[in-house]
């Protein structure tokens, strides 16, 4: 597992390499304050990942712009201001509550905060299922769907079907963008569909964001903020931001 200073390197390298297209091991070397020893082991990691591909020398990006990175890259980034997220969240659910709690990284924080308590859960990602298996409490609903490669998050007809046949206390969702102008946002059209299917069979939905996706609007449209009734993010949050989200009547609580 990496450490936060390697998951930190890790997402720097990502970046600047699908910024530039094609770098250097000695540039990003410079970039990160690492050894090139170290970076190209780094870089076998995201090669591993299919971040992007080695050459002599360097690495050129398989990401496209706009693409989010691999669900291995970013599940150790931020750790703990994701558990952090995680926690406030699990104090917003009551004991009895049902509660479809969607794929991504802060959500599966989610899914280890609440393993002990005694909900109903439908989770929207296998690596979830995985963590909710055997809670002694809980009791866990699979729902149907094709798993995305990495993500391992459940999308198309059968989890859409599984939702619609279903009403939920609460939705748990994770975003890629959300902002009070452009509403809750999603890299993947697929997965956007399955977070209105979640929206729409729910009476509560509670979003968890890192600050950084309070200035992000991503490809695929999920719903209007106001679909949002709160959204739980960092203390690194922007005023401006946050604020804009009150006035669109979303009610923020920081972690």
């Amino acid at each position: 597992m990496a450490t936060t200073a390697s998951a930190d390197r890790l997402r720097l390298i990502t970046e600047a390499v699908r910024e530039a297209g094609s770098i250097g091991v000695a540039e990003l070397a410079g970039l990160t304050g690492a050894s090139e020893m170290t970076v190209r082991r780094d870089l076998e990691v995201l090669a591993g990942q299919g971040v992007l591909e080695r050459y002599r020398g360097g690495a050129r990006s398989l990401l496209l712009r706009g693409e989010e990175p691999p669900f291995a890259l970013r599940a150790q980034e931020g750790i703990t201001v994701k558990r952090r997220i995680a926690a406030e969240v699990a104090g917003l659910l009551a004991d009895g509550e049902s509660v479809v709690l969607d794929s991504g990284t802060t959500c599966l924080e989610v899914a280890r905060a609440v393993a002990g308590r005694r909900l109903t859960v439908m989770p929207l990602s296998l690596h979830a299922v995985n963590v909710l298996t055997g809670a002694p409490q809980l009791t866990l609903l699979v729902p149907g769907g094709r798993p995305r490669a990495g993500e391992l998050a459940l999308t198309g007809p059968l989890t859409e079907a599984s939702l619609s046949a279903l009403r939920f206390d609460t939705a748990v969702l994770g975003c890629c963008g959300l902002t009070a102008a452009d509403g809750l946002t999603a890299y993947d059209l697929d997965d956007a569909a399955v977070k209105r299917a979640a929206i729409a069979s729910s009476r509560r939905v509670i979003a968890v964001a890192e600050a950084s996706k309070l200035t992000r609007t991503a490809l695929a449209l999920v719903a209007p903020a106001a679909s949002v009734h709160v959204v739980v993010t960092d203390e690194d949050a922007a005023e401006e931001e946050t604020d804009a989200l009150v006035t669109a009547g979303v009610s923020v609580r920081r972690a």
